[in-house]
């Protein structure tokens, strides 16, 4: 089922997700419907808050992307990245490289904005999946970026909180507007 994508000036956005366990009911459906709603708005990751849930829930699938390349290794060996997309991760802690870089980035909570973000080019990311079991792994390109920006929903954090304050600035008319209809 196809669910309702909250917008910028929904109080859950900036609410800190609780952990999660896999045998929760109806978490597997949840996360279905999440995969279902973001691929239908053509994302690559959505976060529980942006459905109104304030769990430790995210999915990502970045297979289909092409003019932007991402890595994937567990242990010393980089992994096919079709074997393990969509990832629908519980829990998820991140561990940051030093080395950062800008990039472009939207948000489905933020419709037809984007703005160029410094983030760690590299994580580490350790979550527990739907099975119960653990995956831990390191991701680069546009699956770390990803995996950040997730995360950061998780802890109530947006992207517009990393933006630089002239990119916030020039926004500031449409952040206003999502914010009046977010009342409504």
């Amino acid at each position: 089922m196809i669910l309702e994508i909250r917008k910028y000036g929904d109080p859950v956005l900036r609410t800190k997700g609780r952990e999660v366990t896999p045998d929760e009911p109806q978490l597997k459906q949840l996360a279905a419907d999440m995969l279902e709603t973001m691929e239908s708005a053509n994302g690559v990751g959505l976060a529980a808050q942006q459905i109104g849930e304030a769990i430790q829930l995210t999915v990502i699938d970045i297979e289909d992307v092409e003019d932007r390349p991402s890595a994937m290794f567990i242990g010393d060996e980089e992994v096919d990245l079709q074997k393990y997309m969509p990832l629908i991760l519980l829990n998820p802690k991140l561990q940051l490289s030093e080395e950062k870089e800008s990039g472009t980035e939207g948000c489905l909570s933020f419709p037809e904005m984007n703005a160029e973000i410094n983030r760690a080019s590299g994580v580490r990311c350790k979550a527990q999946l739907l099975d119960g079991s653990t995956l831990e792994f390191d991701a680069a390109g546009l699956l770390a970026r990803a995996l950040q920006h997730e995360v950061d929903h998780l802890h109530g954090v947006l992207f517009i909180d990393r933006m630089s304050s002239a990119a916030r600035a020039g926004l500031a008319g449409k952040l206003k507007r999502l914010q009046k209809e977010a009342k409504r």
